[in-house]
């Protein structure tokens, strides 16, 4: 079974110049973990929660003094001028993606070595869908269904 016969062809994106605000109302709201970030129809980027959320991580050199020295709650408030920056400012580049020709289970595999829930689909840099762990299990089980029990998806 291919990537192509089992991604979500209908995708929400984003731009690089979007105010994080709207990314991370989209985010909280429809429950999106991440994005695809495209400009001029050519995949150019990711937006994650983590990425969001990076921005306030402590960082290393701010934990080699140990926690107790850390204003955790401070930080969190540092949230209010994350979300005022643009999607270009915290999003990876490069978006690793899957060809739809793939099989799903190499797909798979390209996830969890990456620790990918969802991963887009492309042709070069031409977003065509996203694929996502959720997809993969959904298929996989009425796939055993249909072989095993002779039930079918409707």
């Amino acid at each position: 079974m291919l990537v192509r016969d089992v991604m979500s062809s209908h995708v929400k994106t984003v731009e690089p110049d979007t105010r994080l605000t709207e990314v991370v109302a989209l985010m909280c709201l429809y429950r999106y973990s991440g994005l695809p970030v495209v400009e001029n129809d050519r995949l150019v980027g990711f937006i994650a929660e983590k990425d969001v959320l990076h921005k306030c991580f402590p960082k290393l050199e701010d934990l080699m003094g140990g926690w107790a020295s850390i204003d955790l709650d401070a930080m969190m408030d540092q949230y209010k001028d994350v979300v005022k920056l643009r999607v270009r400012d915290v999003m990876s580049r490069n978006p690793v993606t899957v060809p739809p020709d793939m099989h799903i289970l190499k797909a798979a595999t390209v996830m969890a070595r990456r620790n990918f829930r969802r991963i887009p689909v492309a042709e070069g840099d031409r977003l065509l869908g996203m694929l996502s762990i959720g997809d993969i299990h959904k298929a996989t089980f009425f796939r055993t269904l249909a072989a095993n029990f002779g039930v079918h998806e409707t």
